[in-house]
């Protein structure tokens, strides 16, 4: 039967790519200017306070970010399911985020050696409490989580300019970013019984979540080896310089890379639809166009990054910042890999409920990340941190194929998409060039960003037109409509 939660997946991705879009943007408008009001220092004492309150956070979500979406997507069609799971999960969840909050809260007495910065961060960990967009991203309602985003981050940008002028400001930097995230947070409550109704909770039915949810948990604290973690020990085995450099180099990394995210965050709740609605036809369509067409976005941004690094680094952040682009080119090989492993675990193995799986890969790519930093990070710094997370990246991608061989036919699609990347080359090679030949500027940067957007777009509609590709024909047939 058709429900009233059934949507457009159409329009759930342009919400998403418009949400994505803004998250591009802002840290693009913030980073140059926080990079020379604090600097490298203040950003990586942010940074490692940020870490460790996310790591709380991490806990009192506790596996519901992917197993609560599945859930919802899965019972949405049947009200009375939808609120008695509703209830369970989020009942659960105010438990486990409560025992979370007093954690914390000693850990600010006993053992935080900033106590200013570690009190501040509370904001973040009470914003876990409050922290039910998996109800929504179940429901796929992208707009409203794309909304309250939207509002939030843009008050967040006009706070920082007004109140953050000095380094001394750091403190009102962090409180400017803990408050907007836990208001981010509570303005999903306001609409929630258009779509919900609390019932009393089933004690037994709440505690079955429980196993599902630490499966999902697990590989959760894992990737935070190797995508938080690595900073922790930066902070610790280095200096708070080096993790300023990380941080920066890995936040324009990640630009490109939540697109691919936010690509899984849509197609998880749809197509554990179609798994409990026994679509295998639709599931494997979907499947063969996300591996084929977002790695040939994933090949452009990978090459794209590297290729603009030399100019990027010290025109955005500064001089001092200059030794940031090695790091930009490191952490930009891990974009490919990434995003292969992305739509594996959001089109098969958590639709699928092949959490082991999951949990396999992402713990392998921990301990191999842990090892490489124990080793690394003392003699290479932020450069071996780097090393660390491309081999975990790496070795999660590689596992996870593996794991679905019999499944999908991964080296094939692996296979189709090469073609990318004699494209992505040449890119590279031109824009390289372009920085290399001019003087290092603001003009210079957006050159190389326009040409390599040309030549990559020029060279896959040509490729695309002479393969009479069905997608590109219908989207020209439209625009000449």
């Amino acid at each position: 039967m058709k429900h009233k939660y059934k949507t457009s997946l159409k329009q759930n991705f342009i919400y998403q790519m418009l949400y994505e879009i803004l998250i591009i943007i802002l840290p693009l408008v913030l980073s140059p200017y926080l990079s020379r009001i604090l600097g490298a220092d203040a950003l990586g004492t942010y940074a490692y306070y940020y870490v460790i309150a996310n790591y709380f956070v991490l806990f009192s979500i506790l596996g519901l970010k992917n197993h609560g979406k599945r859930t919802i997507a899965q019972c949405r069609d049947h009200d009375d399911k939808l609120n008695l799971e509703f209830s369970n999960l989020a009942t659960l969840h105010i438990v486990i985020s409560l025992l979370c909050c007093i954690a914390y809260a000693v850990y600010i007495c006993l053992f935080a050696k900033d106590r200013l910065m570690a009190s501040i961060m509370a904001f973040q960990v009470l914003s876990g409490l409050f922290d039910i967009s998996w109800l929504y991203f179940g429901l796929e309602k992208f707009k409203l989580t794309v909304l309250r985003t939207v509002i939030t981050k843009i008050l967040t940008v006009i706070a920082i300019f007004c109140f953050v002028h000095t380094v001394d400001d750091l403190p009102i930097y962090g409180l400017i970013m803990s408050v907007g995230m836990l208001v981010t947070q509570l303005i999903l409550w306001i609409p929630l019984k258009k779509y919900v109704r609390w019932v009393k909770p089933n004690p037994r039915q709440m505690l079955a979540h429980l196993k599902p949810m630490l499966l999902l948990f697990i590989p959760g604290i894992a990737v935070s080896l190797y995508k938080l973690m690595d900073k922790i020990m930066l902070g610790d085995m280095s200096s708070h310089t080096q993790l300023g450099f990380y941080d920066n180099a890995e936040k324009i990394v990640n630009l490109p890379m939540t697109i691919i995210t936010s690509f899984g965050a849509v197609m998880l709740p749809r197509i554990s639809n179609l798994v409990a609605h026994k679509d295998n036809e639709k599931t494997k369509r979907y499947t063969e166009y996300s591996f084929y067409y977002i790695l040939w976005l994933a090949y452009a941004f990978a090459f794209g990054v590297a290729s603009i690094s030399n100019v990027f680094a010290p025109v955005f952040w500064g001089e001092d910042f200059r030794s940031v682009n090695r790091l930009m080119m490191g952490l930009a090989i891990t974009i490919p890999f990434f995003t292969f492993a992305n739509i594996i675990r959001t089109q098969c193995l958590i639709p699928q409920h092949r959490d082991k799986d999951f949990l396999v890969s992402v713990i392998a790519g921990a301990i191999i990340n842990l090892l490489l930093n124990l080793y690394l990070i003392p003699r290479y710094h932020a450069s071996g941190a780097v090393i660390a997370t491309v081999a975990a990246e790496a070795s999660v991608c590689v596992i996870q194929a593996f794991c679905v061989r019999k499944d999908l036919p991964v080296l094939t699609y692996f296979k189709r998409s090469l073609v990318f990347i004699p494209f992505a080359i040449i890119m590279f090679l031109a824009v390289y060039t372009i920085g290399s030949m001019r003087q290092q500027s603001i003009f210079t940067l957006i050159l190389q960003i326009l040409s390599g957007i040309f030549i990559y777009i020029a060279l896959s509609c040509a490729y695309f037109y002479y393969k009479k590709d069905a997608f590109f024909m219908k989207l020209m047939h439209k625009l000449k409509k």
